[in-house]
């Protein structure tokens, strides 16, 4: 019974982190648009980042903690303001 409790609780864990990510994503968008950028890919190539993979972290990928903020550096955006209100939608 203890390892269904485990395999339940590392479903639930998975389940959050990809809303998370899915809320990164959102958040990315959202200051994308906002520094004037209504084209992802046009965004990606004018800051040097993977098109693709810009792309991808949109949409709710894994992103590392120095590639977001070398996101947010390029939409002159502090990570406090990126996280601020996060829980809240």
């Amino acid at each position: 019974m203890t390892s269904k409790n485990n395999e339940n609780i590392k479903k639930e864990l998975k389940t959050e982190e990809l809303i998370y990510l899915k809320k990164i994503g959102e958040r990315l968008k959202y200051f994308r648009k906002k520094a004037g950028y209504t084209n992802s890919e046009y965004f990606a190539y004018e800051n040097n980042i993977s098109r693709p993979q810009y792309g991808k972290y949109e949409a709710g990928a894994n992103i590392q903690l120095n590639t977001l903020i070398k996101i947010l550096k390029a939409m002159n955006v502090t990570l406090e303001d990126f996280f601020k209100g996060f829980n809240e939608y």
